[in-house]
C-alpha cells in the first residue's frame, strides 16, 4: 500500500481517543503536545491519563464508546485490547469520513502514525507503512544519535534571521542565496561546537552589520 506523507496542523482541533491503557496515554500525550483538544473514552484509564484528566488537560468519558462519540471530531485513535471494538471504531469513522488510526492494526487505519525524530522544529519521520513498527522505532534511535539538540538551535536562529529579513523587505526568494551560504559555511558545525564568535562574524559577513546571535535573540 502506497500513503501519501503529510504533516497535519491540528492546534485546537477535537481529537478522540478510544482506550485507557498505556497505549492509549502514549497516543494522548502525543496529540497534547500538538494542540489538540482531546477527549478520551474508555471503561477504565490508568493512572497516566486519570492524572491529565485531573489537571484539565483532557476530557475523560469513563463509559462505554458509542458512534456519536466521533461528532465533531477531526480525527480519532482506537487503542483498546478489544479487537472487535477497535475495528467498530474504525468502520464509524469511515463511514463518516473521518481520519482514523487503530493501533497495530494498519488495515483498519486511513493513516498510519511513523516513529518521529523531533528536535525543535526539526521533525523526521520514519514509516515502514506498517510493515514493520520495530525497525521503524530502531532507525528512529539512530537518528536520534544523527541529529542532535544543535539542529533546534540551528533552525531556531534560521528561522529569526529569515524574520528578520522580512523585516527589511527582502524578497522571499532573496533569502536563498544567503541561507546556502550559511549552510555551507558550516554554521551548524559552529553551532554544535558552541564557536558564538565565529557564528557572529559568519552572520556579520553574509548578512551585514548588525546580525548576531545577540540581536537575533537566540542562544547556542
Amino acid at each position: 500500500m502506497n500513503y501519501y506523507p503529510v504533516c497535519l496542523k491540528i492546534d485546537g482541533k477535537n481529537c478522540l481517543v478510544v482506550g485507557g491503557g498505556g497505549v492509549a496515554a502514549r497516543k494522548v500525550k502525543t496529540l497534547l503536545a500538538c494542540g489538540a483538544k482531546v477527549t478520551v473514552v474508555t471503561l477504565a484509564a490508568n493512572d497516566a491519563i486519570l492524572q491529565l484528566a485531573g489537571e484539565g488537560a483532557i476530557t475523560l468519558c469513563l463509559r462505554a464508546y458509542e458512534p456519536s462519540d466521533l461528532k465533531g471530531m477531526f480525527l480519532v485513535i482506537g487503542a483498546t485490547s478489544d479487537t472487535e471494538l477497535n475495528f467498530r471504531v474504525s468502520e464509524d469513522a469511515d463511514r463518516k469520513n473521518m481520519l482514523c488510526n487503530i493501533a497495530d492494526v494498519p488495515d483498519a487505519c486511513n493513516f498510519i502514525l511513523p516513529a518521529v525524530v523531533q528536535q525543535g522544529d526539526l521533525q523526521i519521520s520514519v514509516s515502514t507503512s506498517g510493515k514493520s513498527p520495530a525497525f521503524a522505532k530502531h532507525l528512529r534511535k539512530e537518528m536520534e544519535r544523527r541529529f542532535g539538540a544543535e539542529y533546534a538551535v540551528f533552525l531556531t536562529l534560521m528561522g529569526a534571521v529569515r524574520k528578520a529579513l522580512l523585516a527589511e523587505e527582502h524578497a522571499p526568494e532573496a533569502h536563498k542565496g544567503l541561507f546556502e551560504e550559511l549552510i555551507a559555511a558550516g554554521l551548524l558545525d559552529m553551532i554544535r561546537e558552541k564557536r558564538d564568535k565565529d557564528i557572529d562574524a559568519l552572520l556579520a559577513k553574509t548578512l551585514g552589520p548588525g546580525f548576531s546571535l545577540k540581536a537575533l535573540d537566540v542562544e547556542t
